[in-house]
């Protein structure tokens, strides 16, 4: 069983109370408010407290619910990846996930190139035809990123992991063996999305840091607050390069740690999606229906491999 607060958030909510106004008036310990914001266990004297504080009851403040089982998505994924099963939900989502993500990045390799790629370990060419290596290694990196996802799939989203994706991503590539280009690590020096300005280097890990506290504090996460915290993820844009590509492995993780849906934003709909980001703080729904698309197309997808009419979370 798991421990859940929300009922003492909507109550303050309720109130007009803030955390810290909470904190001040019954001497609460930063510690200790930073436990009920992520839902850990504290002692009863603190919840004696504030039930005296807001002239309630316990279960007006908190309540238990079963621990979340693994998604039925993530336990396919899970074990065709232990069995290195062919031909299955995992093969198919490594291959479109990767080709999808790079090609969107300006990767020239097809589809049937990326299959190819992560059937044999070899690359099929037209004669003539060449191809960048980068294209090639960051195919590679990509399986890799995607099986480490899904081993870390039910942790917490830190900027440990998020490093590692974007490590993991940029490892033996072109732009690792620049003096100045640092995998896994923020950016040291300015870049833009197109011609709008991003976080400068140096609010990088100040902003990083509160972006994922505010996130990982939600009592209930759902689809529109992982597509926010793409948003913003993207707005900062905390890499030298690869941040669309981190960007979008962290929401297929955070879909299945949260029992949602996962998606694959499609090259062909990248159109879509660019407008999404750029106009989402006039208009959200432009990246919510685009990644509720992205949604319908997998689910056909898992459908198919799970044998049901709907998909089970």
């Amino acid at each position: 069983m798991s421990i859940k607060y929300g009922g003492l958030f909507n109550l303050l909510k309720d109130k007009g109370i803030s955390k810290v106004q909470l904190k001040n008036k019954i001497g609460l310990s930063s510690k200790t408010l930073a436990k009920l914001s992520k839902n850990e266990y504290v002692s009863m004297k603190v919840i004696d407290d504030i039930c005296r504080e807001l002239h309630c009851q316990p279960g007006d403040i908190l309540n238990y619910e079963s621990e979340k089982p693994m998604s039925n998505i993530l336990k396919q994924l899970k074990e065709e990846k232990a069995m290195k099963l062919k031909g299955g939900l995992y093969h198919l989502t490594q291959i479109k996930m990767a080709y999808n993500t790079n090609r969107i990045e300006g990767s020239k390799l097809s589809e049937d190139q990326t299959r190819y790629i992560y059937e044999t370990n070899t690359i099929a060419l037209e004669e003539q035809e060449t191809a960048n290596i980068d294209d090639i290694i960051e195919t590679l990196n990509h399986f890799q990123c995607f099986d480490f996802m899904i081993d870390c799939a039910e942790d917490p989203l830190s900027e440990t992991i998020i490093k590692k994706f974007h490590e993991i991503l940029k490892n033996n590539t072109s732009d690792s063996r620049k003096d100045w280009f640092m995998a896994g690590e923020y950016k040291k020096k300015p870049n833009m999305i197109g011609d709008s300005k991003t976080t400068p280097s140096s609010k990088v890990s100040t902003e990083m840091a509160y972006l994922i506290k505010e996130y990982t504090s939600k009592s209930n996460i759902t689809l529109n607050d992982i597509i926010e915290f793409h948003h913003t993820f993207e707005t900062i844009h905390p890499f030298q390069d690869g941040n669309g590509r981190v960007g979008r492995l962290i929401m297929f993780k955070e879909c299945l740690n949260y029992g949602i849906l996962p998606f694959i934003i499609e090259e062909e709909h990248k159109l879509f999606y660019y407008r999404g980001l750029k106009e989402y703080k006039n208009e959200k729904g432009y990246l919510t229906d685009t990644c509720l698309s992205a949604q319908d197309r997998y689910e056909k997808i898992v459908d198919y491999f799970m044998n049901q009419e709907s998909v089970g979370i």
